[in-house]
């Protein structure tokens, strides 16, 4: 009878494990930012098998009895870092931990962020923490070319376990960034005679790719390539208008996707950026303004917004403990300088998701998405205000 009971108890532990992993939530708030339309009052998110199943107010949104429901004062997509360094740059600040900026040559287009980031990295999982769930990250500024960037969820225990893009833009450095551990260049003219000189090279690598002639397979030359045929983007970071417009001649003369980041003096310029077309990867708002960024403006996000240039926020790199901002109190600084909360907002969110090309996934509440979820007990951009749970791909990681 003791082995017949054990045989019922086991089969009725495994079922309810099951129902248990498979559970489904609804997450209520007094306000949802859907991203997708005007915020709904008294709003529901609900979320099945890891996506959203369906968002809509209360009074037309039933929840189901067997769904775990969570309630906050306010409820937004998950956050999203357009740039930064974390799970690459550690929280120790110390060698050991700081694999963001290869040293030994200053183009190094074949670094793959991939290959370097620790997704157990504590940085990342303070990120999460604070309602960011996505983040483009990489080898950060210093190099001429420094690697090539990934797109990840801030959780999981291997880079695999949530990796959106392995591979996504290509670092590039202009201006007075370069790290002084590289002997050349020396000056400006030296940089971009450095670029030009790695694309021509590239330019003929494509040509023998792309026929049927045999090569030798370079791992620079192909990111370089594909850089070349739009299958990558550079991600140039540079702060100084008379930088910035050497960027743009560079761009135009070898015809490759860009995206503008940092910008801190992108204000002088703003019509030679937008007629071309280009989306930034603003500053963060509280920069420490010295160096190349001397003349950055906190007011810079409002004035590209308002002449409607594609924006995101970043956290950057920091060169100093704990080594990363938080791009959700970059806006809330934004958002008091000329922006606006829910311009913020849409900026934290589905338009940093369009500019990196990951909008079907994520940055906004809406059926068959990532169920990405940040929930808050206050107005999310105010400083005072608590991060109360965070979902991530429908799981609840806070």
């Amino acid at each position: 009878m003791r082995y017949l009971k054990q045989f019922i108890l086991i089969p009725a532990l495994l079922l309810a494990f099951h129902f248990s992993a498979e559970a489904q939530i609804a997450v209520k708030g007094e306000t949802v930012y859907t991203m997708a339309g005007n915020p709904i009052s008294n709003g529901v998110v609900l979320i099945k098998d890891g996506k959203i199943e369906r968002v809509g107010s209360s009074s037309s949104v039933n929840i189901p009895s067997n769904y775990e429901v969570h309630e906050s004062k306010v409820v937004t997509p998950g956050l999203i870092d357009a740039h930064s360094v974390v799970g690459l740059a550690g929280h120790l600040n110390v060698d050991a931990d700081q694999d963001q900026l290869e040293t030994s040559n200053p183009i190094q287009p074949e670094l793959r962020a991939i290959d370097a980031y620790n997704a157990r990295e504590a940085l990342v999982g303070h990120l999460k923490d604070l309602g960011i769930t996505t983040v483009h990250t990489g080898h950060g500024p210093g190099a001429l070319i420094s690697g090539q960037t990934m797109i990840t969820k801030t959780t999981g225990d291997n880079v695999e376990d949530n990796l959106i893009e392995p591979s996504k833009m290509l670092a590039f450095t202009l201006g007075n960034n370069i790290s002084g551990a590289f002997s050349k260049p020396g000056t400006r003219a030296k940089t971009i005679s450095m670029m030009r000189q790695e694309l021509i090279k590239a330019q003929s690598y494509l040509e023998k790719r792309n026929s049927d002639e045999d090569y030798s397979k370079d791992l620079g030359m192909e990111a370089l390539a594909d850089l070349l045929e739009g299958k990558m983007t550079a991600l140039v970071t540079v702060h100084q208008a008379h930088d910035i417009m050497s960027a743009i001649r560079l761009q135009e003369e070898f015809g490759f996707p860009m995206v503008l980041d940092g910008v801190a003096e992108a204000y002088l310029i703003i019509d030679e950026i937008k007629e071309r077309g280009y989306s930034v990867i603003i500053h963060p708002s509280m920069i420490r303004p010295r160096g190349d960024a001397k003349n950055a403006s906190m007011e810079t996000a409002a004035k590209l917004y308002e002449a409607g240039i594609p924006i995101a926020f970043q956290s950057g790199f920091e060169g100093y403990v704990p080594k990363t901002r938080v791009v959700l109190f970059e806006a809330g600084v934004a958002a008091a300088n000329g922006l606006g909360k829910e311009n913020a907002l849409k900026v934290l969110t589905i338009d940093a998701a369009k500019l990196l090309g990951i909008d079907d996934r994520v940055g906004s509440l809406e059926r068959g998405k990532d169920a990405d979820v940040v929930m808050f007990d206050g107005d999310p951009l105010e400083y005072v205000t608590n991060v109360t749970g965070v979902f991530i791909n429908g799981e609840k990681v806070k």
